[in-house]
């Protein structure tokens, strides 16, 4: 028995949605596991593993991140220089105060796959501290986290 799937091409794919979340209501990986799934498009019946079939997502209130536990204080974030001794780690504590938006696109960014389609993918995110964003023009569609139904 022959079954036959039918895939997009580019060009028919669907215009992305803009979609905003208020990181203030919701904890740190709920938030970034729900963006990763709609950036990557694979709450659509259109999804393919290799076009960008995503949304795109503003994330306000960033400053406001919730972290259960003690996280804040244990989480450690590590990056290095490429030179010797050049380790450099931050507290997720200090990130947060520092800049709160850079903790969840680092978030979002280990919850993408590991391939070149990702950077684009990321390109997709905006993330601002405060409540107010320059992208009201396209009439973002509010998604509720944190609430029950």
């Amino acid at each position: 028995m022959r079954t036959s799937t039918s895939h997009l091409k580019p060009k028919q794919l669907p215009a992305p949605t803009w979609y905003l979340l208020d990181a203030s209501q919701i904890s740190l990986g709920r938030l970034a596991s729900k963006i990763a799934m709609i950036l990557m498009g694979k709450d659509k019946p259109s999804y393919s593993a290799w076009h960008n079939t995503g949304d795109k997502v503003i994330v306000i209130n960033a400053k406001d991140l919730v972290v259960t536990g003690n996280k804040l204080v244990d989480k450690v974030y590590y990056r290095h220089s490429g030179f010797p001794g050049g380790i450099k780690q931050a507290r997720l504590e200090e990130l947060v105060d520092k800049t709160p938006e850079q903790v969840i696109v680092m978030a979002v960014k280990g919850m993408l796959p590991k391939n070149k389609l990702a950077k684009t993918q990321l390109d997709n995110l905006y993330v601002y501290s405060e409540s107010s964003h320059p992208h009201s023009g396209q009439q973002p569609e509010v998604i509720k986290l944190g609430e029950k139904k």
